[in-house]
This record gives structure tokens, C-alpha cells and sequence, in this order.
């Protein structure tokens, strides 16, 4: 009887899993697409209040039948994908419900919808007739779309959800920007372009021509006429100032840090990292510069010419070097990993505007396609030196890349194997943790790359105090603009560009350093309690061994291991 109801609850767990992970996609498909999944490419969604109304019952009925299963029923895997999923059903639904996006008129990637279409569409491959046939059904919907945006915009400015004049105002800029290229610099026209049949190209070329671009024009009127006129001024871009926004605030930092931390205590942890930091400011910058006063430090950084490079190629070499070391003491610190090499490989120029400067793109799991740290390496000028090792070690080794390699490998559902900014807490956490733990076994090469480690540390300890300031306690754009200017090394044009983000993203920033701090806060109370029986590598190998996870649930496994090595002889 007791392995019948076992398998009963495997069984459904894992049904509901597929429920959730086809809702998800049917709701989201440009995030399915950027994840590699083509099955939901014909999809051009739905930014309508009824679709988020009926995702939002969709996920509660299936987060219903999750919290009725018996978990004590269900072996130690099976429990890890119950609280997995439990969490993922939670915060989808809690998106859905709360919709911050449509509050804000947004341009920003990820967030925004109509910057999903040109973020989303040339990510698309048409390779064959199915996959054409799944782009010109995409992008036949596209006008539509644009169309139900604005009137999901106007919906929520009846009801108190008004966009803010910033998040309209780059969104005006964005589609006056596209339309102004003209046909033969489409970018939705790309795919079609790079591999399609002359049949596909004319449909496609039609489609946005005919249908598109005149949807896009006729959003950008009125955004200009409806929406920029009633738009939140910049003393009151956080989310509060909408009707249900701090609520939804809470949901929002709920998801991305799968904790239970409020927005006021996640403020303090970022002013208590900053302020911890300036003893390690004033070592290392008396050693790499001979100044140990912060503000003189951060003004060395931006300003000094010869902390610059000055080819690409010596970008490329940093980076690769960073790699390198990284490869060669990797088996000292972490299980044997069977993955494929990682190259380092140059964003081309032409996305110089538009990109990060760097970021990872994981392998085929066919094996076709190795791992990539992509970087920026065009304008060398203008790049500092004691950035790229740092980003090398959060990117790649022992990083996103060996994260994300060795969680191909896993035999987990494909609801847990595709996650982004689901598990941005546990990602983001451990790419963070990365680069402190590269400091600690010492693969910096000087101590101006280790002023680097300090200054990305220092904008993500920064992303919990302004986020929070933003959203909870209604900071002005310009105070927190102020206060990253005061707090790190960054360019004012980074502070700017980090500062909007936030406003357009409510709460995903702070995913980070909470991540990485809840890694290093396991690591450190698993030393304590084991003793001489802590192992590293095996702390690291149950980190990583479950793919990315809830961080209440990375904290569950960590308690398993321990006790299982504390009454092992």
C-alpha cells in the first residue's frame, strides 16, 4: 500500500509540474524562447488583464493540488521537486496577479513587453518549414499585441496603476528608434534573413510592413498623447505610489529572493555591506593605488587613463587568463564535473549599446555548442582592467558556467531545468559567490583586479538599499542615483542605466547579494557545526547537486548533508 501511494504522489507531482511549466510558457512564450525552448514559438502572447486574471487562477488551482500532496509520502528527490515547484507556483502566480509591469510602461528587457518582441524574436531560429511556419505565426500576432498593450496601459490608469513619465518616455524612444531604421535594418526580420526560403522573407516583410510597424507607430502616438501626460514624475517612480503596489512589492521581493526577508530588512543588509566593505576598500586600495580614503579610490578608478586597456585583444586575454587559473585548481575545490570547455568569445560592436558587458550562454545539451562567456571587448578605451576578472569568474569558472554545465546533467524535470529568473536568487547567488570565493583562494592576478571584485560587490550591496528605497520607502530617481554615485566606482551612465532598471524591475535586484550571502552563510555553519569532518568539495557538490533551487530549499539540503556527515565515524 505505502509504495502505491508513493508512486501515486510521484506520479502527480510530476504531472503538475508539466501543468505549471505549459502554463508558464503559454503565458510567457518570449521567456521560453530566450530559454531555448521552441514549442511555445508561435505563441505571440497575451498582455490582456483577462490572460493575467486567468494565469493567475491557473497557477493557484495548480498550487492547490502541490500543497495537497503528502509530502511525507515522497522519497528525498521527489521532496526537492515538491519545494521547488511549490515556490515556482507561488511566484508565478503572484506575477500574474500583481503584474507590477503594467504599472510602470517600461522599456527595460525581461520586464517590458513590447522590448520582449525585439529582445525575443531574432533569439528565434528558422531552420525548416515547422519552425518558419512558428515565426510568421508569431509574428502575425505581434500588431495585436502592441494594440492590447495600450489598452492594458489605459486599464491600469483607470484603477490607479500609472506608468511612470520615465519608463514611457524610453519606451517612445525605443519604438521611435526601430521604426526609423526603415525595413532593410528590421531587426524582427533577421530570422528570416539569416536562414528562411525566399517565400518566408516576403510573408515576413509583408507581416511587419503592413501590420507591425504600423501597430508600433500607432502605440508610440499614444503613449506620447495618453500616457506620457499622466506619467508618475521622478520623485515618485517607486512601485508604492500605485494602487496595490506595495503589495505587489512584497509578492515581487517574496519571488526573487525565495525568502522571507521584508523590504526593510533587506535595506539594512545592503547599508551593513557597504559599510563593512570600506575597511577592504582602504587595504587593498593602499596597495593597488597607494590611497586608502574611498572617495579617492572610486575617483582613480573612473578617471585614470592607464587603468584602462588599450587593444581588444587584451581584453580577451585577461579574460581568458582569469579562466585558465580557474580551470587549473578547479578539482582541488569542487567534484570531478564532466562538462564542456567554456571559450571566451567578443559581443559584436553592433550590440555594444544594448547589451551587458558580459554575460553567459550556456552549451547545447547535445554537445553541439560549447559554453560561452561572452563579453564586450570593443571600444578598449573606455573598458577598465579590474573588471574583467572578476566578470571571467562569475561567467564562467567557477561560475555560470560549471553551475549551469553540471546542471545539464542532472536527471531533474524540465520545469526545474529551465529557470532564469525563477531561481535568480540561487544563479545570481552563486556567481556572486564566485567571485569572493576566486579572492579567497587566491586567482586574482594584482590587487587592481581584486579593486574590481570589490566595486561589482559593492553596486550589488547598493541594489538592496536603493531597490528597496525605490519601491518601499519612496525614494526620489535622483536621491538614488546619488547615493550608487557615492558608493561605488561605477561611471555615471552605469548608475543611471543600473538606477532605471530598478525602477522598471521592481525587486528582482536584489535576488543577488541575498543569494550570496545565504551561500556563504551555509558554508560558514557548516564549518562551524562539522568540524574537522567539513569538507569543501563536498559542500560545493551539494550546493550545485540539485540544480537551481529555492534558497529555503538549498538551506533543506544543506541540513541533510550535514547531518548525514555528522554521524558518519
Amino acid at each position: 500500500m505505502g509504495d502505491t501511494t508513493t508512486t501515486s504522489a510521484t506520479t502527480k507531482l510530476a504531472e503538475l509540474g508539466e501543468r505549471y511549466f505549459t502554463t508558464e510558457h503559454t503565458y510567457d512564450p518570449y521567456n521560453a524562447t530566450l530559454l531555448g525552448l521552441s514549442e511555445f514559438d508561435h505563441l505571440p502572447g497575451d498582455p490582456s488583464l483577462e490572460a493575467s486574471e486567468k494565469a493567475s487562477a491557473d497557477f493557484l488551482e495548480i498550487a492547490r493540488d502541490v500543497a495537497a500532496i503528502d509530502v511525507t509520502t515522497l522519497d528525498e528527490k521527489d521532496q526537492i521537486d515538491h519545494g521547488v515547484l511549490t515556490s515556482l507556483v507561488r511566484g508565478a502566480q503572484q506575477d500574474a496577479e500583481h503584474s507590477l509591469w503594467a504599472g510602470n510602461g517600461s522599456a527595460k528587457s525581461y520586464i517590458s513587453r513590447q522590448a520582449l518582441i525585439f529582445q525575443t524574436v531574432p533569439a528565434m531560429t528558422v531552420t525548416d518549414s515547422d519552425s518558419a511556419e512558428r515565426y510568421l505565426e508569431r509574428l502575425s500576432g505581434i500588431a495585436g499585441v502592441l494594440t492590447a498593450v495600450g489598452d492594458r496601459y489605459a486599464i491600469e490608469a483607470a484603477r490607479g496603476r500609472v506608468p511612470t513619465e520615465l519608463g514611457v518616455t524610453h519606451s517612445i524612444a525605443q519604438l521611435d528608434g526601430y521604426l526609423a531604421l526603415g525595413l532593410e535594418g528590421d531587426v524582427l526580420l533577421k530570422v528570416a534573413r539569416d536562414g528562411a526560403d525566399a517565400a518566408t522573407i516576403d510573408r515576413a516583410t509583408a507581416i511587419v510592413e503592413r501590420e507591425i510597424r504600423p501597430a508600433m507607430s500607432a502605440l508610440a502616438d499614444r503613449l506620447r498623447t495618453e500616457f506620457l501626460p499622466i506619467g508618475r514624475p521622478n520623485d515618485k517612480v517607486g512601485i508604492k505610489f500605485n494602487a496595490g503596489g506595495e503589495e505587489g512589492y512584497l509578492a515581487s521581493v517574496a519571488r526573487h529572493t525565495t525568502t522571507s526577508l521584508t523590504p526593510a530588512e533587506i535595506h539594512q543588509i545592503g547599508l551593513d555591506e557597504l559599510s563593512n566593505m570600506r575597511a577592504e576598500w582602504s587595504e587593498i586600495g593602499q596597495r593597488a593605488l597607494g590611497e586608502s580614503d574611498f572617495t579617492v579610490i572610486a575617483e582613480r578608478m573612473r578617471a585614470d587613463p592607464s587603468l584602462r586597456f588599450e587593444t581588444s585583444e587584451q581584453i580577451v586575454v585577461v579574460a581568458q587568463g582569469a579562466l585558465d587559473r580557474a580551470n587549473a585548481v578547479r578539482e582541488q575545490y569542487f567534484p570531478k564535473y564532466d562538462i564542456s570547455d567554456c571559450i571566451i568569445e567578443e559581443i559584436n560592436p553592433i550590440e555594444a549599446e544594448h547589451t551587458a558587458l558580459a554575460y553567459y550562454r550556456p552549451p547545447a545539451i547535445d554537445g553541439s555548442r560549447p559554453g560561452a562567456h561572452c563579453l564586450l571587448a570593443s571600444n578598449p578605451t573606455t573598458r577598465y582592467r579590474f573588471e574583467y576578472e572578476s566578470l571571467a569568474f562569475h561567467e564562467s569558472v567557477p561560475g555560470h558556467h560549471m553551475q549551469l554545465s553540471a546542471s545539464q546533467q542532472l536527471d531533474i524535470p524540465r520545469y526545474r531545468r529551465y529557470l532564469d529568473v525563477e531561481a535568480c536568487s540561487f544563479n545570481e547567488g552563486w556567481g556572486l559567490y564566485s567571485e569572493q570565493f576566486a579572492d579567497e583562494i587566491g586567482l586574482y592576478s594584482d590587487d587592481i583586479s581584486r579593486l574590481g571584485m570589490l566595486s561589482f560587490r559593492a553596486l550589488r550591496a547598493c541594489r538592496l538599499v536603493i531597490d528597496t528605497g525605490i519601491h518601499h520607502f519612496g525614494w526620489s530617481r535622483e536621491r538614488a542615483i546619488e547615493f550608487m554615485w557615492d558608493n561605488t566606482a561605477t561611471t555615471k551612465a552605469h548608475v543611471r542605466n543600473e538606477v532605471d532598471r530598478y525602477i522598471a524591475w521592481p525587486a528582482q535586484a536584489v535576488a543577488y547579494m541575498i543569494g550570496r550571502r545565504e551561500i556563504l552563510s551555509l558554508r560558514e555553519q557548516a564549518k562551524k557545526e562539522l568540524g574537522s569532518k567539513f569538507s569543501l568539495i563536498d559542500f560545493h557538490a551539494t550546493v550545485l547537486g540539485s540544480g537551481a533551487v529555492p534558497l529555503p530549499v538549498l538551506g533543506a539540503n544543506v541540513a541533510r548533508w550535514q547531518s548525514r556527515v555528522a554521524h558518519t565515524n
